[in-house]
């Protein structure tokens, strides 16, 4: 199980992610935008630059549903191999099973 304040930091920065993520996707195009003057892609770039560090979604980790490991995570089930495999062999996973050959 992971610390609840490690899993705590990363639902917060998901919140901001999600808070900021028109005004940074409109600030990165203005940044980029051809048709705007360099003053101009400029002051967009500060403006982003000074959105807090945690609404970019790189800073996002993605965790374990189950237990909030940040390691081994499946992106098709939203859990770490350790919770996968458990609650396979229990059969809670519809369509799962155990491979063999």
């Amino acid at each position: 199980m992971a610390k609840v304040s490690a899993i705590e930091k990363n639902m917060k920065r998901e919140r901001l992610v999600a808070k900021y993520a028109a005004k940074r996707a409109a600030l990165k195009k203005a940044a980029v935008d051809p048709d705007l003057s360099p003053e101009e892609q400029f002051m967009a770039r500060l403006k982003l630059a000074k959105l807090p560090r945690n609404s970019a979604p790189t800073r996002l980790r993605n965790r374990c549903q189950v237990t909030g490991r940040p390691r081994s995570y499946y992106r098709k089930f939203k859990m770490s191999r350790i919770a996968l495999r458990d609650l396979a062999s229990d059969g809670y996973l519809p369509g799962v099973t155990k491979s063999s050959w």
